[in-house]
């Protein structure tokens, strides 16, 4: 029997499709016959073909190791210890990373670099710990993940029970809170609250704020004034809920622009922003990571937080705008 754990990305998919990715060199006709055995869990329970998957499921396939050798075309991975300086914080159960700007989290269709996943995956076999030919029944991964040209705190689950507890942390907030660091555009004096309801619109490939009724899902956005420079404003920001470009779009909608933003942001003050100091990247670093009273496996980071220093390119853009302000 083989296990794997739904992330965020994978969720909201059909089960039939999971699987297929799975098993990508399976045949249609053996995927088919496995459900019809009622091969295929969710949980610990059958569920059909068309059942939608959802983030920190457990899916079982009972297959053996050698079919699952056999029917999952192995990734050409290359032992290496590359993400070293990124590593903030390990152990046997989590691994966390300062994810630079730049850098997927998972492999996106539209880019070829090689993710932050598969360079765990290949820091992992540097050290010993992970043998894709052998570990076939769990693939360490991402328990949630952040924009590719966001920087900041990525947490990798090494383990089954570690990453389907990260996940249940995740999508309860109530134990975990995460923080951000993002410089705005126009002047913020007091602190606020976002709360409208967030949808992917998948024709123009954005998240857009729309109405619960029409499939959007609530999302909240809480912030905090760090520092003021007069045309811009540095935000601490948690979020309460966890959507998709949840951030960007919510700062949009009070006309509060990420600095640097490409798809959501206001391109003329990006524009002005680039010809006065050079910056042209998407300001938004995941700073800052802090847990409750945890339970084994993860008991170890109860009480404790963590932060992740800025790209020096952020700290250089501040200092340019603290000076302007004293002349």
């Amino acid at each position: 029997m083989q296990k794997y754990i739904v992330d965020a990305k994978e969720s909201g998919q059909t089960l039939e499709k999971y699987v297929k990715k799975v098993l990508n060199t399976a045949p249609l006709s053996f995927i088919y016959k496995l459900f019809r055995k009622k091969d295929i869990k969710v949980n610990g329970h059958w569920q059909k073909e068309k059942y939608i998957v959802n983030e920190g499921e457990e899916i079982s396939i009972f297959i053996n190791d050698e079919q699952m050798e056999e029917f999952n075309k192995k990734n050409n991975y290359t032992p290496s210890n590359f993400i070293e300086p990124w590593i903030l914080y390990e152990d046997n159960n989590v691994l966390f990373i300062n994810k630079p700007r730049g850098v997927l989290v998972q492999k996106d269709e539209n880019y070829n670099e090689k993710p932050l996943d598969q360079m765990v995956i290949e820091y992992l076999m540097y050290k010993g710990e992970y043998d894709p030919q052998n570990d076939l029944a769990f693939k360490p991964g991402p328990a949630h993940r952040i924009d590719r040209n966001t920087s900041g705190i990525v947490i990798f689950g090494k383990n089954h029970d570690a990453l389907a507890y990260l996940f249940e942390l995740f999508q309860k907030h109530e134990l975990i809170g995460k923080h951000y660091l993002c410089l705005v555009v126009g002047d913020i004096a007091k602190e606020g609250t976002v709360e409208v309801p967030l949808r992917k619109n998948f024709d123009a490939k954005k998240v857009v704020v729309a109405p619960i009724s029409s499939g959007a899902k609530p999302a909240k956005t809480v912030y905090h004034p760090i520092e003021r420079f007069g045309d811009y404003t540095l935000l601490d920001i948690t979020l309460i809920t966890g959507r998709t470009h949840q951030i960007r779009v919510h700062m949009s909608y009070i006309r509060h622009h990420v600095v640097g933003d490409g798809k959501y942001g206001d391109f003329q003050a990006n524009n002005l922003i680039e010809k006065e100091y050079g910056f042209k990247n998407q300001f938004l670093h995941a700073y800052s990571v802090h847990f409750g009273e945890l339970k084994a496996p993860l008991n170890n980071l109860s009480k404790k937080s963590f932060k992740a220093p800025m790209p020096q390119e952020y700290d250089d853009l501040l200092n340019r705008l603290r000076d302007r302000k004293k002349d």
